[in-house]
């Protein structure tokens, strides 16, 4: 970006990005080649990563296809699986970082926790958690839905005298051989880590409140001749890579508009592979999800059901009481004595940017402007917050696809909005009250309709708003944001004609 008008102070920024992960590395990478060096990567952590740093649970893997779950302009040909594991991205992530030379534009152990524009000026100004102060034109949040970990309000939870932990906070100095471990939850990390915990454990008790519909994972591992040909070929590797986005794109219909094909797509599978792996009826009924196909995650298991026909694993279903000194108590009365309990409670996916606090013009905080529920247009931007950016924002998740590919969407959205700043010699951009309303009342109506509606979860807030997942097709994003028209912005200068971008 070039300056235009006076000389920008030698203490501005370019953009603060907030997060290193695949988001902030992402947005990282495209300023650099479009030769914006004056920016910096807040990241509250000491290394790159973002989810794949902090989830380091055992059995830890992706449950998108690994040649999907990667940048288009970095495809790695040498993925040991069909899922990568936890590692294997991690590492992945860190190899984009120092290639692409992100590495020198990072501030770690760097948390935001204030940040506001200022009107006369044009100017973000990010305070950091150690009082610390910067100030940019842009601000981008990268930070995503699945970066704060919950764990479940239950009486009695500080006075456990075990060790406890969640799973995005694996405790990997404690050992869980031969010991009497409780997993609370049932979501996406649990499934993976429990049939791991099964083979070392003495007892494991897991403790359901909601029965996951599960469809077997096929994790081939790729033969080192296959890894040979997309080094050779790399065309081939897009061509696969495309194929795997295409099927996976098609499945959309089923958890919008074509509803009845979660029966024959998940259900009536999910129901063949629970009869196959747990021989019990009483358990196979436990296991039996009471909600529609598709509202909650679907999850990709191939040893998850069957964990439970082993003597040392339990299934407990009643509702827990109180967490006591020596282990759970539930609604039941029975207690359950335990030496560790593992929360596998999930994140809080819809307090969007929390804890930080950003203000906008006219004094307007974020929170307020959500408070019937977070909305942005495209996912990245909202009235009122000019040069404010949202990767991974609201309704940006999916169902059915790969979000480094609504991410590489948005980043290039915003890149082309750059662009026109440049061309307009303006220093500030707002998305417009209309096209925001527009385009948010849109997208609910659809989500209405969907299947994400038809029972809570975190798909929803406390409100019951659909504010995490996208109810249409990757692509249609990737067409509305690489080609829909920019004159839904207000571009313009700031009053003081100060350096703009």
């Amino acid at each position: 970006m070039t300056n235009m008008g006076q000389s920008a102070p030698p203490d501005l920024l370019e953009a603060i990005i907030v997060g290193a992960g695949f988001a902030g590395l992402g947005m990282a990478i495209a300023l650099r080649k479009q030769g914006i060096q004056n920016f910096v990567i807040l990241e509250k952590a000491q290394d790159v990563g973002g989810v794949w740093r902090d989830n380091s649970y055992p059995g830890a893997a992706c449950d998108v296809p690994s040649h999907l779950y990667s940048f288009s302009f970095e495809l790695r040909h040498d993925w040991s699986r069909t899922y990568a594991p936890q590692a294997e991205i991690y590492d992945y992530l860190r190899h984009c970082a120092r290639k692409y030379d992100i590495l020198r534009h990072i501030r770690f152990s760097c948390e935001v926790s204030d940040a506001r524009f200022d009107g006369q000026t044009a100017v973000w100004t990010v305070t950091t958690r150690d009082g610390s102060q910067l100030r940019s034109r842009l601000f981008i949040v990268g930070t995503g839905q699945l970066n704060r970990p919950v764990y479940p309000k239950l009486p009695g939870i500080e006075n456990f005298q075990g060790r406890s932990f969640h799973s995005a906070k694996w405790d990997h100095d404690y050992s869980l051989e031969g010991k009497r471990v409780a997993v609370v939850g049932t979501g996406a990390s649990a499934i993976q880590f429990v049939p791991e915990l099964a083979a070392k454990v003495g007892h494991l008790k897991v403790f359901q409140r909601s029965a996951p519909y599960i469809l077997p994972r096929a994790n081939h591992v790729y033969s080192n001749s296959l890894k040979t040909v997309f080094k050779m070929a790399p065309w081939l590797m897009r061509l696969y890579r495309w194929k795997i986005f295409l099927f996976l794109d098609i499945r959309k219909p089923a958890f919008t508009n074509r509803q009845w094909l979660m029966k024959i797509a998940t259900e009536r599978p999910f129901r063949k592979l629970l009869a196959r792996q747990v021989g019990d009826k009483a358990l196979q009924e436990k296991m039996l999800p009471d909600y529609a196909a598709g509202c909650k995650r679907i999850l990709l298991s191939s040893d998850y059901l069957s964990t439970f026909s082993k003597p040392h694993v339990e299934l407990v279903t009643e509702k827990i009481r109180e967490i006591t000194a020596n282990g759970l108590e539930t609604t039941d009365g029975v207690q359950h004595p335990v030496d560790a309990i593992i929360y596998g409670t999930g994140f809080a996916a819809t307090e969007f940017l929390a804890p930080m606090r950003i203000t906008g013009t006219g004094n307007l905080d974020l929170n307020t402007a959500w408070k019937e529920g977070a909305q942005a247009y495209l996912g990245m931007t909202v009235p009122s917050f000019p040069n404010f950016f949202i990767l991974y924002g609201p309704n940006t998740n999916l169902g059915h696809n790969s979000i480094v590919f609504m991410l590489e969407s948005q980043i290039a959205h915003i890149m082309r909005c750059l662009q026109v700043m440049r061309e307009k010699q303006c220093d500030t951009i707002e998305i417009g009250s209309e096209a925001h309303q527009a385009f948010n009342t849109r997208i609910q109506s659809y989500l209405i309709k969907s299947v994400w509606n038809r029972c809570k979860s975190w798909y929803a807030d406390a409100n019951g708003r659909s504010t995490t997942n996208w109810p249409g097709f990757a692509t249609t994003f990737r067409m509305m944001t690489s080609r829909g028209k920019l004159d839904v912005y207000k571009f313009s200068r700031s009053s003081d004609g100060a350096a703009g971008t």
